[in-house]
């Protein structure tokens, strides 16, 4: 996991609110506190200090100098801490000028002091400025009014964070495209210009002839380097159908150019023209390039544009920082009227079980091929699937959570997958706009999900678990 590429994390920014009519100097107090926690959890953020005497906003005055400071800063997000009550009126205007998705909490109230008296009324103040961000149609995120100390508080600010990273990750987003579609997908048809305005994500397109050369004379050119790593591979991975070692050779070769390719373009993923092209041009062993790499960033196989956006988004929003996996869904399992099958496309060798074999041999559904795909289980845990997909200029994110079961072992690489109702499942998936395409992360990230396309335009949410639908 050391050559992961860093994922594209959200700048937090930090706006105190305060108000006159309650104690300043408790406010400061948790204020303090608030900054411990942000520094303990390393969350990455900037604040006012530098802007307001004390770092807090306390009048509408505040305005113009701490929106001018957020939006210099271009921070990706706006966590409004209401520290001892709340002016409402500068907190959602701030909100309203900035224009990034924004967090409302306050620490819980202590009780009133002996004589009565309070030194806060936290929560009514975020009463108020909801009712302001409301008025002013700023979309918003609520987190429970709770003490700084509860596991409730971290949960839900990192998991803002993340929401703001799949934001971020949605408008910043670079894809390759490595070969045109082929020509009976059309369920990878998609609308390249639809893609860069309502989203801003750009498509670079590769021409898969020049690609293939780059490939070839790498693989030329470092031959020897390539032959002094295939006694290493030999030790892990059991190879069937290859009668030399060029067609390894030239999927090293493959490997690193896709990885040169991402780090000089900058992308976030690379979907590919997955056959026959380029196993007719290297002689096999792609799956094993597709893999190894995807431990670094998405492939996504069969041209499926829609399938790279959707890992990108799925990989911002998991908790634990382990690549997705990007599978067909296809079989139901034979005995659990609520698993179906995830296989097969391209996944990364590091999700692979601990107690499964990895070989490379011929697909078993593609007769002719040369061996060019990896057998292996992958490891059990939590499952979020996604697919982000759409038609008619009408965009929709489809997600929902599961977790691995045992079931019968087959060819290609392969999880079997429980939920909660999977013919709900299969109602919601087969009447659209969404494929047998998926992409799948070891976590429980379909909350965060939901919670960033509040921020995004034009793309509508739809949860797959019968119970959230």
């Amino acid at each position: 996991m050391s050559t992961r590429i860093k994922r594209k994390e959200a700048l937090l920014g930090v706006v105190p609110i305060g108000k006159f009519v309650f104690s300043h100097e408790d406010a400061l107090k948790q204020k303090k506190k608030i900054f411990g926690k942000l520094d303990q959890w390393k969350v990455k953020y900037t604040a006012i200090e530098d802007v307001l005497p004390d770092g807090m906003v306390r009048d509408q005055k505040h305005v113009e100098a701490v929106a001018e400071d957020m939006k210099k800063k271009k921070v990706d997000a706006l966590f409004i801490p209401h520290c001892n009550f709340g002016t409402e009126g500068a907190a959602a205007m701030i909100a309203k000028k900035v224009g990034v998705p924004v967090l409302l909490w306050a620490p819980r109230d202590e009780a009133p002091l002996q004589d009565g008296s309070r030194l806060r009324d936290s929560l009514c103040g975020m009463f108020a400025t909801s009712k302001v961000l409301h008025k002013l149609k700023v979309p918003f995120t609520y987190l429970e009014n709770c003490r700084i100390e509860e596991d409730m508080f971290k949960r839900g600010l990192l998991d803002f964070v993340r929401s703001a990273t799949v934001v971020k990750a949605l408008k910043t987003m670079k894809l390759a495209q490595i070969g045109v579609r082929i020509d009976f997908f059309w369920t990878t048809i998609i609308n390249e210009s639809e893609l860069l305005d309502k989203f801003g994500i750009e498509i670079l397109p590769v021409d898969i002839y020049d690609f293939i050369v780059k490939v070839k004379a790498r693989a030329e050119k470092s031959k020897m380097a390539y032959g002094k790593e295939l006694p290493g591979i030999r030790k892990w991975l059991k190879i069937e159908g290859l009668s030399s070692d060029q067609p390894l050779i030239n999927t090293l070769a493959l490997r690193d150019e896709l990885k040169d390719l991402a780090d000089s373009e900058g992308l976030d993923a690379i979907s590919i023209k997955s056959f026959t092209s380029i196993q007719d041009a290297l002689e096999g062993g792609c799956g094993l390039a597709y893999s190894q790499i995807s431990d670094d960033f998405p492939i996504i196989e069969e041209s499926d544009i829609h399938g790279a956006v959707t890992s990108v988004l799925l990989e911002a929003a998991a908790h634990n920082g382990l690549p997705s996996f990007f599978p067909d869904i296809t079989i139901r399992h034979p005995e659990n009227d609520n698993a179906v099958l995830l296989w097969h496309a391209s996944a990364p060798l590091s999700l692979k079980h601990p107690e499964s074999d990895i070989k490379m041999a011929p697909p078993w559904i593609l007769k002719g091929l040369p061996a060019v795909s990896l057998h292996f289980r992958l490891m059990d845990g939590p499952l979020t699937l996604a697919r982000f997909d759409g038609d008619d200029g009408r965009y929709r994110l489809g997600c929902g959570e599961g977790r691995t079961v045992t079931g019968p072992h087959t060819n290609e690489f392969y999880a079997w997958m429980e939920v909660d109702d999977w013919p709900h499942w299969e109602k919601t998936l087969m009447q659209g706009p969404y494929i047998h395409h998926s992409s799948v992360v070891y976590d429980h990230c379909a909350d965060v999900l939901e919670e960033a396309c509040k921020y995004i335009p034009g793309l509508d949410i739809e949860r797959l678990e019968k119970n959230r639908s």
